[in-house]
């Protein structure tokens, strides 16, 4: 007696995650060269990418769903990998990765774009906060508690995290986001790293 095949048959045709990448690549290239995320419609995105409106939308239920997806993807791509060589390599390489942003014409226009959201659109900024923001600051907050674990950063300062992870970005952020004439030339976020480590006060 043949048993019956009782495995459940998905409904619908199987996504192509071809498809789904090829709408959040056509995202990325239209924010690059100058769209705004104001002027992205739905119906815009899916011709640009060749693919019907109704395949973009079963995908994505809004336009600030699939906007999110494609800062997710820019995000991910630009993780660094800590050579953990010591506190001060890690924390270079972690600045370098904004400044590395800021001169990729894509990564800098999607910040760009998204800073213009804290008012016209809180909600997108807030989501955008959580998933992708929240998980950068995390990965510092860690960093920096270990130098505390090893020493190589005051032990006085560990309880207050979110201040010294605003210390560590906030410098490199201000140029890429804020100060778009600002030079971003190699050796910059060295160069930040040891201010920040060393201070401005001249030897005692």
């Amino acid at each position: 007696m043949t048993v019956p095949d009782t495995t459940a048959v998905p409904r619908g045709r199987p996504r192509d995650a071809a498809v789904g990448h090829k709408v959040v690549e056509t995202v990325l290239r239209l924010i690059a060269d100058g769209t705004t995320f104001g002027d992205l419609t739905m119906e815009g995105i899916a011709r640009e990418a060749g693919v019907g409106k109704a395949t973009v939308y079963r995908r994505w239920a809004s336009k600030d769903a699939l906007l999110l997806d494609a800062m997710a993807e820019v995000d991910n791509a630009a993780m660094p990998v800590l050579p953990g060589t010591s506190f001060r390599d890690d924390l270079v390489v972690a600045v370098e990765t904004i400044r590395r942003r800021g001169l990729a014409k894509r990564d800098s226009a999607m910040l760009r774009n998204m800073l213009t959201q804290v008012q016209s659109n809180p909600e997108l900024w807030q989501r955008y906060h959580e998933t992708v923001i929240a998980k950068r600051r995390a990965a510092l907050a860690r960093l920096i508690e270990h130098g505390v674990a090893t020493g190589e950063v005051r032990s006085d300062l560990g309880s207050d995290l979110e201040l010294l992870v605003d210390f560590v970005t906030g410098p490199m952020l201000t140029r890429t986001a804020f100060r778009h004439d600002a030079p971003l030339e190699a050796g910059l976020s060295e160069r930040i790293v040891d201010l920040i480590l060393h201070g401005i006060a001249p030897p005692a």
